[in-house]
This record gives C-alpha cells, sequence and structure tokens, in this order.
C-alpha cells in the first residue's frame, strides 16, 4: 500500500510524483472541493454566522474517487498550496476523508524541488485553523455583503448587479481619481531652454532657465517668457559653479506577488490574471530537457521580502562567477518587509540561482520564460552592489539670469549591468556634460520659450492600482488579479490602453453606495477589515466575533 497525497492542480501532482516516487501516490483536487451553495445565502446568522457548504457542483465524482483513494491507502497527507486559501481546502478534504484535524497530516512546500519537498515532507503539522477560520470569516463576510447588496443595486439601478465587498472599494479608488480628473483645471506656465557648446568644443549641451539674482522664477505666460527672452538677446554665457559629486544607487528587493504584478505590468505588458497563471506554472513544475519536472519559483503568494540564506549564498556564488567579486555587495543584502506582511513565506525568487532564463528558454513558453526571466534577474540583482555614478551640475550667468545643467556618468555599474525597475511615469532624464569649469564661456546654439499646462492625476493603471491597493491595505496578494478581473467582467470599469476608466455603471453603483453604504466603499474601513481578519489568521482575535462586529455595523 502507498501514502495518498492530495495537491491541488495536476502540475503539481506530476512534479510531486517524481521527487516522492513509488510508496506514494499524488492525486489533484483541482482546487477547492466544499464551498457555500450559490443559489442561496448558506450562512446561518442567528447561529453565530455558521455556514452551510455543500460539495461544489460537478466534483461529486471526484470526491468519491478521493474517498476511495483514502481508504485503500496507507495514510493521507494534505499537501494543498501553503497559504489561507489551501488551508481551508484541506480542511474540508479532512472533513469529507473522515481525517482527524488532531493528526499531522498537513505538508507545505514553499518551492516544488527535491529539497523543498524534502523540507515539506519532513515537518508534517496539523491543519492550523487560525487560517481556516480567517479564511472562512472573509468567505462569510464576502457572502454576507454579495447577497445583501446585490438585490439593492438590481433594484436602485439594473437588473442583475452584484457587488464585493472588496471590489466596490477598487471601484471607488478609479471613480474618485476620475472625479479629480474631471474637476482639474490646468494651469499655464512656461520654460526657457538653451543649448550651449563650451567655446572651441562641438559638445552641445541644455540648460534650463533657473532665475534671477533673488532666486527662482515661475514663468507664468508668453509676455513674461518674451520679455526675459529679449533682455537675454546679447547676453554673454559664463560658467560660474562646476558641482561634482558621486551618488550610490541601489537595488530594489525581490518581488512580492505586489511588484511581480506591477513589473510585469510595465515591463511585459502582461494583465494581473495573467502574470499569476504564469507564476503558478513555474512553481508547481515545468518540464525542462535533461532534469524532469520542476518547480521553478518559490511560491508566488507572497507578501515578505525575506530570502533563505542559501539561496543568498547561491545568488552570491553566480554573481561572482559570472561578474567578479567587485560586483558583490560588502554584505550579503536583507530586506525588511512592509510592518503587516505575513512572514510566512519568503519573497518570489528562482528555486535554482544557477539555472539562467537561457538554460530553461527552450523549454518554456514565451509567457513562461518573460517572467521567469523577470523573477530570475530581479532576484539575482538584489543582492548586487550598488550602481556608482559620477554626478554634475553646473550654474550658467548671463546677466542676471541664471541657468542650471545637470548630468551624470556611470562610474561603475553595479547591479544595472543586469536589471532595473521601470517607473510608471517616464522621467526625464540627465544627459552626460561636457567638461566644464569655472570662468569657462559658452556659446549659444539656441534659445527658446516652450509652453506647458499642468496635468490632472493620470488613470490608474493595473500597476498603479495594485499599488495603491496594497498601499491602503485594502485585499491581499492572493486577491489582487481577481478585484482587477471582477470590476472588468461586472462592467463597471473598462480598459483604455492601459488606463482604467469607471463606466456609467460604476459611477452609479460607487454614487449610490456612498449614500446608502458609506462604510462598505470607505477605504480606512476596509482596510481596518483586512486587518482584523489579519488577527483571526494569527489567533489574536476569535473570527465569530469579528463576524458580529461586521455584521452589527452593516
Amino acid at each position: 500500500m502507498s501514502k495518498l497525497v492530495i495537491v491541488e492542480s495536476p502540475a503539481k501532482a506530476k512534479t510531486i510524483q517524481k521527487y516522492l516516487g513509488p510508496g506514494y501516490d499524488v492525486i489533484a483536487s483541482m482546487g477547492h472541493v466544499r464551498d457555500l451553495p450559490e443559489n442561496r445565502l448558506s450562512v446561518d446568522v442567528k447561529n453565530n454566522f455558521k455556514p452551510k457548504y455543500d460539495i461544489i457542483k460537478g466534483k461529486e465524482k471526484l470526491v468519491e474517487k478521493l474517498k476511495d483513494k483514502a481508504e485503500k491507502s496507507d495514510g493521507v497527507l494534505l499537501a494543498t498550496d501553503p497559504d489561507r486559501e489551501g488551508e481551508a481546502i484541506s480542511w474540508h478534504l479532512a472533513y469529507l476523508l473522515g481525517l482527524s484535524t488532531e493528526e499531522k497530516n498537513r505538508i507545505t512546500f514553499n518551492e516544488i524541488t527535491k529539497s523543498g519537498i524534502k523540507e515539506g515532507m519532513e515537518h508534517p503539522r496539523t491543519i492550523d485553523q487560525n487560517l481556516v477560520n480567517a479564511q472562512q470569516a472573509r468567505r462569510i463576510l464576502d457572502r454576507l455583503v454579495g447577497y445583501k447588496l446585490s438585490p439593492f443595486l438590481s433594484q436602485k439601478i439594473r437588473h442583475g448587479l452584484s457587488a464585493g465587498r472588496v471590489q466596490s472599494v477598487a471601484v471607488r479608488l478609479i471613480v474618485d481619481r476620475e472625479e479629480e480628473i474631471r474637476a482639474f483645471v490646468p494651469e499655464e506656465y512656461w520654460s526657457i531652454e538653451a543649448k550651449f557648446s563650451p567655446k572651441g568644443s562641438r559638445k552641445v549641451f541644455v540648460a534650463s532657465l533657473y532665475g534671477d539674482e533673488n532666486g527662482k522664477i515661475k514663468i507664468e505666460n508668453k509676455e513674461q517668457s518674451d520679455r526675459i527672452l529679449s533682455e537675454l538677446q546679447d547676453a554673454e554665457y559664463v560658467v560660474t559653479n562646476v558641482k561634482k559629486g558621486t551618488r550610490r544607487k541601489s537595488p530594489v528587493p525581490p518581488f512580492t506577488t505586489s511588484t511581480m504584478q506591477q513589473e510585469a505590468s510595465r515591463k511585459l505588458g502582461f494583465q494581473a490574471r495573467r502574470t499569476m497563471k504564469v507564476a503558478q506554472e513555474l512553481y508547481e513544475g515545468v518540464e525542462i530537457a535533461g532534469m524532469g519536472a520542476i518547480g521553478l519559483i518559490t511560491y508566488m503568494r507572497t507578501d515578505s521580502l525575506r530570502v533563505s540564506e542559501e539561496a543568498i549564498q547561491a545568488a552570491a556564488d553566480f554573481i561572482k562567477e559570472t561578474w567578479g567579486e567587485k560586483y558583490l555587495p560588502d554584505t550579503p543584502r536583507h530586506y525588511k518587509s512592509r510592518a503587516n506582511a505575513q512572514d510566512g513565506h519568503e519573497a518570489i525568487r528562482p528555486t535554482m540561482p544557477s539555472l539562467t532564463p537561457d538554460k530553461v528558454k527552450d523549454s518554456l513558453s514565451s509567457d513562461q520564460y518573460k517572467l521567469y526571466k523577470l523573477i530570475w534577474e530581479r532576484f539575482i540583482a538584489s543582492q548586487m552592489a550598488n550602481c556608482i555614478q559620477n554626478t554634475v551640475q553646473a550654474t550658467i550667468q548671463a546677466k542676471n539670469y541664471i541657468f542650471k545643467a545637470s548630468g551624470y556618468t556611470v562610474k561603475f555599474d553595479g547591479f544595472t549591468t543586469l536589471y532595473e525597475e521601470s517607473a510608471d511615469e517616464a522621467k526625464k532624464d540627465e544627459g552626460t556634460l561636457p567638461e566644464l569649469e569655472n570662468g569657462m564661456p559658452l556659446k549659444l546654439k539656441e534659445i527658446a520659450g516652450n509652453q506647458h499646462f499642468t496635468q490632472p492625476p493620470p488613470r490608474y493603471t493595473e500597476a498603479s492600482l495594485i499599488k495603491a491597493l496594497e498601499e491602503n491595505g485594502i485585499g491581499r496578494p492572493s486577491t489582487y488579479a481577481v478585484i482587477i478581473s471582477t470590476i472588468t467582467a461586472r462592467e463597471y470599469v473598462v480598459r483604455e490602453g492601459k488606463a482604467l476608466k469607471p463606466t456609467e455603471l460604476g459611477e452609479a453603483v460607487v454614487k449610490l453606495m456612498k449614500e446608502r453604504f458609506p462604510k462598505i466603499v470607505n477605504v480606512k474601513f476596509t482596510a481596518q477589515v483586512e486587518s482584523d481578519l489579519d488577527d483571526v489568521q494569527s489567533g489574536k482575535t476569535d473570527w465569530v466575533e469579528e463576524l458580529k462586529n461586521f455584521y452589527g455595523d452593516f
């Protein structure tokens, strides 16, 4: 007889089966097997919010098969994903298969590799009831909100509408931003830019008018700009101050779920859902030529920046071998997670830093390769030396006006030889400046005034919305992709290029919710609920009490 190991997906089952070998039968539950039925509330509010679970429609045969295998096996190990949802799936499986929750039959894998599986198998534990209760509380909260609000919206706005607890706040953020954009009144301003070259040199550089002897000038219109230009008509331009310095640029930390989704959106154009699907495949295991099925990255739902010492050492060995000793920082880098981060998992990193993207490219799909390359480069760069830049700032005098120019050259590329983070908005780049010195006369090549208008705040993109949700403490790493998919599927929000724009329907729903259910669309209130659920997860508070507090208000 063999031991039965239950995981969530067939891909994960296949990879784990390879490592465990004979004596184990690894089978997939295909996600959740039991849930609150769709067609009724399924929560007994008067009886301490007791949930009424049923086997999910279409999963009956699978559950029978699992029961049959469990009866014939030498013991059952529950190896679903190492998070809130995974814990709940194991708990439901234990109930359906008649397993004791007192027994050490729960195992988790932070990475699906030989060492990761050995580590998990050596540390079986009992099901973590706090994690399960946090998941149940969230599920019940969402059901209560959805079931009470959806009929109200259907009656007031349009038949068939539904509302979600966290989705409603996300739509509100997008609607509030749209209102800011509409209310925005652009202001005119001007800048004056000049192109110079040092006498006797052909190198041209740009400097901007900063101000006059009294300080900085704000140019508000064309008349003011033209007046300054006429005053400068026959001016002589002289370098009056050259300030040289160095600055250090440090690498960014390895990915969390949120930063991975943001960067994949900016660099690869992936929507959050696509990123998570590909990350799941890389975690669960991919067939690599000559190596068989192997999990290429650690668990992809995490908000921790912790990295194991072995991985830091493996990265250091790779960096030293590839670029040499000088590309290593003086001491290995450790990053500090956010205050309310769940520290159960490491940051997202390659399981084997020596397995470069090029080595596995032929075994991966295009999406898998792109995302693996992003994760691998980000992690390796996070353990590399700083980039050191030589900076130059020059002040140029013309009559009583002052121009400024700045630039830099790279003294040592450090981590930037491999990876640099993208920004949401393109920043104006500094150029390189020719060799300048005090008292040096300059030749004016051209000078012009440019009209500008202040810009409204930009619409959210997927990347900036995920960032805002995380900063406001709304949702958790596992929910960002679902939130965005849901609000676009319900047509509360549409995509315009990369931007997320509210529809008339989305605006109407938010307006009504603000009037009638202000707490549900209140950012601080929703963040507090998330924090309360974290307290349930860590065993600080009782889940039924949390539900009572919420429902009383609601």
